[in-house]
């Protein structure tokens, strides 16, 4: 339960920041709320980044209530592993698109170094989390 706790924490804290860091921004420092949502494509575009995050962050919270019954070995607990490692990867090519779109398009009118920082980690936190649960589906399958 407590992981499950974590887990939950760890999505509210990603939400939480999602929501708060726009109002961050150099751009958004004097926007009001309808031109930082509502008027930039880029924010949007994470917004959607971020939705197989908290698939995967759901499916991690069910494996761990199916490790509490004892059930960790089972079909379902297999898929569920499924799921994560192509959310994490999902992830990471979303994240990519990001931090290519910022090369691209706004490498010469703004400074970059901080999104393209931010997006690497991302990118190298989800690939962590792929390949671990590609290897945790090779066990659970080996062992059913």
């Amino acid at each position: 339960m407590f992981l499950q706790a974590v887990i939950l924490l760890l999505g509210v804290g990603v939400l939480v920041f999602l929501l708060w860091e726009p109002h961050l921004e150099g751009r958004n420092v004097k926007a009001t709320l309808f031109e930082i949502y509502f008027k930039d494509a880029m924010l949007a575009y994470i917004y959607l980044a971020f939705v197989p995050f908290f698939v995967a962050l759901y499916q991690g919270f069910k494996i761990l209530g199916y490790a509490r019954r004892d059930e960790i070995f089972l079909p379902h607990s297999v898929r569920a592993v499924h799921i994560i490692k192509y959310c994490g990867l999902t992830t990471a090519i979303f994240i990519l698109g990001a931090v290519a779109y910022l090369f691209i398009f706004i490498r010469d009118k703004d400074d970059i170094a901080g999104g393209v920082f931010m997006g690497g980690l991302v990118i190298l936190v989800s690939a962590i989390i792929a390949t671990a649960a590609a290897v945790f589906e090779r066990i659970l399958q080996k062992s059913r």
